[in-house]
């Protein structure tokens, strides 16, 4: 740590370079240090320049989707990865036990340490969730105080990118070293994150986003077990590999399609309840092909469909994640687009039957198709039915690649992004 003064001189000098190169690419390290530079100008405008304030430097990624869409609610398999997006933060202890947190556009959130029931009308705010992390660190019997913090985040909302996941961590991160000495491992802490959504937020989210957001890097995740997942970090240098990960985000309207998402997760239940199962992972795919025109007459057609896609993104996680272990990246970006074209063909989730005509993720593969054919990857990215696409692109064809989603989706709904090899940390 170092006091306000102390911390400004090592960013202005670009003097945290060596700590920074463990998170960041050597290309963006002048970019880091001025971004932590406004946040720490940020912090001091709101908090002071307190020459007596030991500040430190956080950082939380965004994460995406690679494999296992639609899977988790289900108990299957997720192959995830934090992303070179992140949301930063300069924070500093107080003795008081409040916590104040100032994100940039946002109003200032501040929870009192003492006081951790849940608020109903703090549901879906921030503040929600800062005083449901402190509650779970309680109950769970960390330690827990207050401090001040400034935060930014890279990481924008509704990109599909998990912005409140990265926040989320973010907070585990700074309370986790401020007051834990950096002892809580990073599934404890999605954890946490997720019972801070689902319990004081009011969202029934799952566990891959703040898993992904908090381990960084490739990450496999098996939810046979919900309460107790198994995470598993691949071993794989994509900064190595050659490729961008480019995310396109197609401008299409999340609103009405509430029922289509849940669509998706009841009637892969229903398929299980055909069994005396809850959910599909407790059945196998034998079952469903030899019951299909059962399965079919009483759920329609479309739910079968919907569970073979369960079966066959479990399998194709698995084999992603021994393509990559074995640094084999083209049987990795094959089994890409077979996983974009059962979401495709069989999830159903490439757009919705309430507006046929309305194809904006449709058309975004199909051009990716014609541009990365034979030499990249591409496939539907979170929910689907409207939003963003997922590619693999060759940095050579980046340009190009970036130039054609531009000029159908517009200037700002390409963003090239890289899979990032660390979650939440404490930089300095």
């Amino acid at each position: 740590m170092a006091n306000v003064q102390e911390m400004r001189k090592l960013l202005e000098s670009k003097s945290l370079s060596e700590s920074f190169s463990k998170v960041y690419t050597e290309e963006s390290l002048a970019l880091q240090h001025q971004r932590y530079l406004e946040v720490l100008d940020s912090f001091t405008e709101v908090f002071g320049d307190d020459a007596q304030a030991e500040v430190s430097l956080f950082s939380a990624p965004g994460r995406t989707e690679i494999c296992g869409n639609h899977t988790d609610h289900n108990h299957g398999l997720v192959l995830a990865g934090g992303i070179s997006l992140d949301a930063i933060a300069v924070a500093a202890k107080r003795d008081d036990g409040i916590i104040r947190i100032k994100s940039a556009g946002y109003p200032m959130d501040e929870v009192d340490c003492s006081d951790l029931e849940i608020k109903e009308n703090e549901k879906g705010r921030s503040q929600s969730i800062i005083r449901g992390i402190v509650a779970r660190f309680t109950q769970l019997g960390y330690q827990v105080g207050g401090f001040d913090a400034a935060t930014a985040s890279q990481v924008l909302s509704g990109s599909g990118l998990s912005s409140s996941a990265a926040f989320e961590i973010l907070v585990c991160t700074m309370l986790n070293h401020l007051y834990n000495g950096g002892r809580l491992d990073p599934v404890e802490l999605a954890k946490i994150s997720q019972y801070s959504e689902n319990v004081y937020f009011g969202k029934p989210c799952g566990l891959m986003d703040q898993t992904a957001c908090s381990v960084g890097g490739f990450v496999k995740i098996d939810f046979n077990d919900t309460a107790k997942p198994v995470v598993e970090k691949i071993d794989f240098d994509f900064g190595k590999s050659g490729y961008s990960l480019c995310i396109v985000d197609t401008k299409g309207s999340h609103s009405d399609l509430t029922d289509e998402y849940a669509a998706v997760r009841s009637e892969m239940e229903a398929v299980a309840s055909f069994f005396g199962k809850e959910v599909l992972r407790q059945t196998d795919k034998k079952a469903v092909l030899e019951n299909a025109g059962a399965l079919a007459e009483k759920f329609g057609e479309r739910a079968v469909l919907r569970a073979l896609h369960f079966f066959g993104e479990n399998e194709k996680v698995e084999a992603q994640a021994k393509a990559l272990e074995s640094g084999d990246f083209d049987a990795f970006k094959a089994l890409v687009i077979a996983s974009g074209r059962s979401s495709y063909m069989y999830n159903q989730n490439v757009f919705s039957c309430k507006k046929p005509t309305s194809q904006p993720l449709s058309l975004a593969l199909a051009v990716s198709e014609q541009i990365l054919s034979d030499k990249g990857a591409w496939r539907v990215h979170g929910g689907g039915f409207a939003g963003t696409i997922q590619a693999f692109v060759p940095n050579e064809s980046v340009e190009e690649y970036t130039g054609a989603m531009k000029s159908i989706f517009g200037d700002d709904s390409c963003y090239v992004l890289s899979i990032r090899p660390f979650g939440g940390v404490k930089i300095y």
